[in-house]
This record gives structure tokens, sequence and C-alpha cells, in this order.
């Protein structure tokens, strides 16, 4: 038995499920009795009112009524039972494939029947194959409400027996427990929920069927509501857990160091780096861990927050550790950090897994011994064998390619008695709805502000067999003095069969642009490889570099003002903005160029024409939240944590703000409540905790 049947009822506990039904079931996630109430219906069969057989059309569902006129078994390769009724405006054939011979007694001429089912065109007239029956005499009346829940199912898991298991769960009265107080019901106008499963499973004859099927019914929405109520309280226990588990030091503005770290800079800060600084800075001065997402743009400036956090740590005698996702980012952190840092006497290490074995053992050293103060990496600084003198501060860019386990493995990794400061940055704009949602356990800080100077990149969407025009104006722009990418991608995410295709298409390309200097960066490159290549393209000694997607964050290179993305209609909104964002880092007027194949579908024509109308990372994140949900948008973190049941954050978005007003006070004053609702919604183990 899984956590999560264990936390609640076994369904074998209801009369007629046993334990081959509990295991159909099972496939729905239906493993408790308690899971039961929840599985809403997908639509309503309409049974409120008998339609004339005269007025019957194709395609509909009906509830009709009429007396049999003819029954026969008709004979062939598949014996079929054909019954034919009529109420006098028009017929209707019966047809069933399956039958028994107590049904073939029943269904016989003069017989009055009630039928419900979809009407398809027949033969000779309209048919019904396999409808509901049931005989009744002429003038019985309708029973009350009857508008039937459909609910999803699956093979082996018919409707009869899901709406019995069903209406057994919602008998008990334990399933039906309000954990939710009143005043908070009363004042966002929400039914209760026994009112509300009522409503869902069993609507009246007056009930909007459209609106329980849509979200937009009260009911549905005090159910939603609950459900993101529940994951926003279990990332907030998370939290606090964290939080209450060891203190972190108590860090000092470290304002001197700062100030020369700008200084060299040769800049200032934009006003909303200055103000999530501040939020850092205050943060880490407390002797509570900081637990803070810094969201900004392409180009916002996070990292130079990140360096500054890093003096923070470092002016107090703590060390920091620098975490990204791949090589090519961890690369380009550690030159950002060299060249900041170093100056001011700071010593920064490199730890990946890609380091040699004498560099992995100084490094190591150097990190117990405390004389390395930085230390920049990837995974490689999660392995147990990485031990630090005093880690006071984590540093986790593009925190969504990481799972939460590993970010609590680098807590971990903190001075006996204290657990460092986490700071975590992404360069992809995340809604706000799905920051509410998925980054519960951490404070957000949003750099919305690009530095001066940035010009917005002009987006085109070209067919490929606009290539040549597309060579040539690479050509233009290089002899001009500019530099570009040239990004391939595949349909199968392999690194080998990526780089074989970069490989032909730098050769191709530096056969018809002779005279340019054409280089080639991927995933199977060494890093000193990869290096190499970015260090020729950064100094301007390489006019073209063809590259896979391994370019989509961390490179900066101002006079690069060309990219042209091969396939592009493949890639998702998200990974192309990022793509974008490595042109238009300089003042002149940079251009990309989204190379597709035709035709496109729909999806794809939405995406491309998303991002030539729009440079704002934001709302581009809000049409990708749109297209491809909140599960696909934020990637590994958050893997099965944001497939609500019931909820969606598109339709109930709107409910977010009164959820997160309404959980700390239930934390503070009904924590049994809080346990009960995670139990309800989450599962036993609090499942963000295990992503």
């Amino acid at each position: 038995m899984t956590d999560h049947a264990a936390a609640g009822t076994p369904l074998t506990r209801l009369p007629g499920v046993g334990p081959k039904v509990a295991d159909k079931l099972s496939r729905l996630g239906l493993v408790r009795i308690e899971d039961l109430p929840f599985h809403l219906p997908l639509r309503y069969e309409d049974r409120t009112r008998v339609r004339r057989l005269g007025e019957l059309a194709s395609g509909v569902d009906a509830l009709v009524s009429g007396e049999i006129t003819a029954s026969e078994v008709t004979g062939g390769r598949r014996r079929r039972l054909i019954c034919r009724i009529s109420d006098g405006t028009g017929s209707l054939e019966l047809v069933f494939f399956h039958f028994y011979a107590n049904q073939q007694r029943q269904l016989v001429r003069g017989v009055h029947l009630r039928v419900f089912g979809e009407a398809k065109p027949g033969p000779v007239m309209l048919q019904m194959i396999h409808p509901d029956w049931e005989i009744v005499e002429p003038d019985a009346p309708l029973p009350a409400g009857e508008f039937k829940p459909v609910y999803p199912a699956c093979e082996g898991v018919a409707q009869s027996m899901l709406r019995r298991a069903i209406g057994a769960a919602l008998d008990r009265p334990e399933t039906l427990t309000e954990w939710l107080p009143g005043t908070l019901l009363q004042k966002l106008g929400l039914p209760s929920l026994d009112h509300a499963l009522a409503a869902v499973h069993a609507p009246g004859p007056e009930a909007d069927t459209q609106a329980l099927m849509d979200g937009s019914h009260p009911a549905v929405r005090r159910l939603a509501f609950e459900e993101l109520l529940a994951h926003r309280l279990s990332l907030l226990r998370l939290r606090q857990a964290h939080q209450a588990s060891a203190p972190a030091p108590v860090l000092g503005d470290a304002h001197g160091p700062i100030e020369r770290l700008l200084d060299a800079l040769g800049f200032a800060l934009t006003g909303a780096q200055q103000r999530v600084q501040h939020e850092v800075a205050r943060d880490m001065a407390r002797g509570e861990p900081m637990l803070r997402l810094i969201q900004g743009d392409v180009g916002s400036g996070k990292t130079v927050i990140a360096a500054m956090a890093a003096l923070m740590a470092v002016s107090d005698g703590w060390q920091a550790a620098i975490m990204a996702p791949t090589e090519l980012l961890a690369e380009q952190h550690e030159r950002s950090f060299r060249a900041w840092l170093e100056p001011l006497g700071v010593r920064v290490g490199w730890l990946s897994g890609r380091s040699s074995a004498a560099e992995r053992r100084d490094c190591l050293a150097g990190l117990e011994r405390g004389d390395i103060q930085v230390v920049v990496g990837t995974h490689a600084l999660f392995q147990a064998s990485v031990a630090f003198h005093g880690l006071g501060l984590v540093v986790i860019d593009e925190q969504h390619r990481f799972g939460v386990h590993q970010r609590l493995a680098l807590r971990d990794k903190g001075r006996a008695g204290l657990q460092p400061h986490q700071l975590v940055m992404t360069a992809t704009p995340i809604p706000r709805t799905l920051a509410m949602t998925a980054y519960a356990d951490l404070d957000v800080s949003v750099i919305d502000e690009l530095p001066p100077g940035r010009t917005p990149v002009r987006t085109v969407a070209l067919p490929e067999t606009r290539r040549d025009e597309v060579i040539e104006r690479i050509r233009e722009a290089c002899r001009a003095g500019r530099q570009a990418y040239w990004v391939c991608t595949l349909v199968e995410a392999s690194e080998l069969l990526e780089a074989q295709a970069a490989e032909a298409t730098a050769e191709r390309l530096a056969e018809q642009l002779a005279g340019l200097r054409v280089a080639l960066v991927h995933g199977r490159l060494s890093a000193a490889q990869k290096e190499s290549v970015m260090r020729q393209f950064e100094a301007g000694e390489v006019d073209l570099l063809v590259a896979t997607t391994v370019i989509e964050v961390g490179v900066n290179v101002p006079n690069a003002s060309l990219m042209i993305i091969e396939n592009a209609e493949r890639l998702g909104l998200a990974q192309l903005h990022q793509l974008r964002g490595r042109v238009g880092r300089g003042e002149t007027q940079s251009s990309c160029v989204l190379l597709y194949h035709p035709p496109l579908g729909e999806v794809a024509r939405a995406r491309l024409g998303i991002l030539r109308e729009s440079n704002d990372g934001f709302r581009i994140a809000r049409r990708d939240l749109e297209i491809r949900g909140p599960g696909e948008l934020l990637g590994t973190r958050q893997t099965g944590a944001l497939n609500y049941r019931i909820a969606d954050l598109l339709r109930d978005g709107d409910l977010l703000d009164p959820v997160q007003a309404a959980a700390p006070e239930l934390l503070r004053t009904r924590p049994q409540a809080c346990s009960e609702l995670i139990r309800r919604w989450v599962g036993e183990g609090e499942r963000y905790a295990q992503v």
C-alpha cells in the first residue's frame, strides 16, 4: 500500500469494492475512500426532460420515451438485437451488439421504455447504440434532479461503478469533514464542503451544468480554493521546517567591498537592482536562513546581485557556493566572479564533473581549509566528498532545472549548528500565478528593469526556403564588424545527434560564407574546447558561432548582434526567448531570425507570433503558461507537484491572492486543520519535499 493510501481508508472498505475493483480505480489515482468525492465529473447527462423523437437530431445526447413497435435479432456475422420505438412524433432504432436472453425477453412489442443515449444516423432512421434503458409506465414521472454525472474513467472502470463508489463515499461523514473556517468561506462567498460536493456530484434540475463543467460555478471554485490552499500550506510548512532546523549566520552589509566592486564595474545599478540588493542584504542580516528567488529577464543583472551577496558572506569570514545547471553557464559565472572578486582579494575556485583529478583535489582541499572563499560549479558541488570550512551562502542559478532535494543537499553542507543562506536565480520569467504556487517556500524578488542602453531585439520568422537570404544577411553583418550566432536544434534531443547536426551545419556555412571565421560549440566538446571557442568568440576572433542550445544561458558577447535559430518551430517560448537574449546585449540594433520549416502548426505559429510581437519575458511567460501548462513550464523542480486535480492556474488565478492571505493565518491558528488539508490534497509525504 502506498503512503497516500496509508493516510486514509482503503477503497475495499466500501460495499461492493473488492481488491480487483480497487486496483482498477487506483489507475485513476483513486486509492482511498477520501479520494472519491474529489473525482469530479467531466460532463453531465441531461435527464431532466424527455425529448420528442420527432425533434431528435444526430449527435445529440438525449432522454427519450416510446413504445416498442418492433423487436428482432438479426443474423449474420454479428448477431444484433434491434428494437424500434415510437412516441407518435417519430421513431428510433435501439441497437444492442451484446445482449442477454433475459434482455431479449424483456424488450418486446408493446413495452414502454425510457432511453438515454446519443442519436446517430442509421440505414433507415436515427439509432442509439447500447443506450441506457428502463421499462416504465407510459405516464411515469421523471425522477427529480436527473443530471447524471459522467466521470473520467479508464478501461475496466464503468460509469456505474464510479457512480456507486462515489455515492457510497459521499454517504460517509468522515469524507466530508470541513477544515476551512466558516468566516473565511463567508468572506469569499464560497459554499461549505458538503454543499459544494452535492452540487458537483448530484446537481438539481435547475443547476447550471455548463458552469460546473467550465469551473466558474461556486461549488467548483470552493474545491479549487481548498486545493490551492493545501498546496501552498504544504510549501509554507516545508519552509517553516527548513528555517526552524538550524539558524543561519548573521552577515553584515559589506558596504566597503561592495562599493569597490561597483566602482570597478563602471556602471550604476538600476533602481530594480538596488531594490533587490536591499532585500537580499536584509534577509542575510537576520539569524534565520534566507530563502529568496530572484527573477529577472535575460540581461537584467542578476549575477551582480549574487556577487554582492557573496561579498557579504566573504567579508564576515564565510564561504559562498555558486551553482549552475550546465558547464557552459557555470564557466561563464566563473569568469565573471573571478574578474569581479579576485581584484578585491577574494579567491575563487572551480568544481565541475569535468574538473581534472588534480584540479578537483586542490579545490576540495582549499574549500575544507577555507582558502577558497567562493566556489563556482555544477551539480558536482552536491557530492558528499565536498566539505566546506564555513558555507554561509548558496547561490543556485536556473533553479527550475534542479530538484528541491538537491537544493537541500547543499543546505546540509553548512557548519554544524548553522545552515547557509540560499539565493535562487532564474532568467526564465515566471508568471505571477506560478510564482505564487510553485515557489511559495521562497520569497520572490523581481528585477523588472533592464540596464540603460539596451535596444529591443527585432525578431522575424522566415521559412527555410529563404535560407540563402539569411546567409547573405550574416555576411553583411560580419563584414560590418558585427558577430552572429547560428543555433541548431533537433526533434530528438540527443547530444550526439545534435553535435553531428551542428558539425554538418558549420561545415556547410563555412563553405557558403568563405572568408568569414566560423567556429562550432556543442555539448560533446570538452570543457577546455568549449572554453577556447567561447574565448575566441568573445575576443572577436570568430565571426559566426554555430552552436546547439548549450548557449541558451550564460553567454555574454555585446558585439554579437544577429542570431539565427534553425527549426525554431521545435522549441518552446521560454527557450526561444532565452536564446534570443544572447543578442541585444550592446548598443547596436540586434536581430533574431526564427527559421522554420513550413507548414506551421497552430501552436508553433502562435509561439513565433508572440516572439515577433514582444521582448517582454514576463508577457512571453504568461503566454507560454497558457500554451504549455504549469508542469512543463517549470521543468524538473516541480515535476508532478502541479498536477492539480481540480484547480487550474489559468482559470483560478484570481483565487491565489486570498489563498496567499489565508495560508499563514491558518498555519498559526489551525495547525491540525492544515495537516488534514495537506493530507486530503497533497498526500502524506508532502511531495514537494521529495521532488
